[in-house]
């Protein structure tokens, strides 16, 4: 037994893990109890990791390959790591809305992981919300309703505004609005604010109308939980299950640190 410590947040989302040090190199049975509490929670949060880039990917790598994001630059000797900083000139902040992390991609990932190394003295959470709680609040008649609809995901609005024009168009990709998690075999809603535009194959009103429906899901308090950062933190969270906002509540002090992202799979 790795004799890690998972300590649940809420009754729908979230743990923190004590008695690890990923400093230090992880037991199989580590590395298997930390990807068990993830399915079983998740998000999960680490405190008092003050880790290095090789360390930050290979933990990463326990939980898939790692990729590189068709937006954001990376960090100089880092393809597959960006840097998530905000400041006294910063004119916007990385993931100030619900989503899922590139739900735009084909292969959406299954996961990514979040250390920070400075946080301001007060403000700076993300909260987290569990689209399996969202999914089974509502009636059956409109999960069946849900699960035979398709959505777009599209990063253009955002990415471009944000990270400007390379000579290509960032991803677009169609998915399911009901998901159904490869692991663990539940279901949850994957539309989120940031990247889906459209329900396909109705109208526009209905379009609409049920998407502001789903997104107003993820802002409710009993689908969440909510993480206060401190310096050295460390988030690590399943996509695929989740949506997360970033608390844009403490300019002009300095949040920063560093993400990996996970590799995933087509979305059914």
């Amino acid at each position: 037994m790795s004799n890690i410590t998972v300590k649940p947040m809420t009754k729908n989302i979230g743990a923190t893990i004590g008695n690890l040090d990923l400093t230090k190199p992880l037991s199989t049975e580590q590395k298997a109890d930390l990807k068990q509490a993830l399915m079983d929670y998740q998000v999960i949060f680490l405190r008092d990791q003050p880790i290095s880039h090789e360390q930050h990917k290979e933990v990463g790598k326990i939980f898939s390959n790692l990729i590189v994001h068709p937006g954001a630059p990376s960090i100089e000797g880092h393809k597959d790591i960006v840097a998530i900083h905000a400041d006294e000139n910063s004119k916007y902040v990385a993931g100030d809305n619900w989503h899922s992390d590139l739900s735009c991609n084909p292969e959406p990932p299954m996961g990514s992981m979040l250390y920070l190394h400075t946080v301001p003295e007060i403000g700076g959470d993300t909260l987290f919300s569990s689209m399996y709680a969202a999914y089974d609040a509502l009636s059956p008649a409109l999960q069946e309703y849900l699960s035979g609809l398709e959505a777009e995901h599209d990063a253009n609005p955002v990415y471009h505004s944000i990270y400007g024009d390379y000579g290509t168009a960032y991803p677009c990709s169609t998915h399911p609005v009901v998901r159904t998690h490869p692991v663990t075999g539940r279901k949850g809603i994957f539309v989120n604010r940031s990247y889906t535009t459209r329900i396909l194959g109705v109208s526009k009103t209905e379009s609409d109308g049920i998407l502001k429906m789903l997104f107003e899901l993820a802002k409710d308090p009993n689908f969440q939980v909510r993480f206060e950062w401190q310096p050295h933190s460390i988030a690590i969270w399943d996509n695929r299950c989740t949506q997360h906002f970033a608390v844009w509540d403490y300019f002009p002090e300095t949040r920063s640190g560093y993400r990996v992202t996970l590799e995933g799979d087509k979305p059914f």
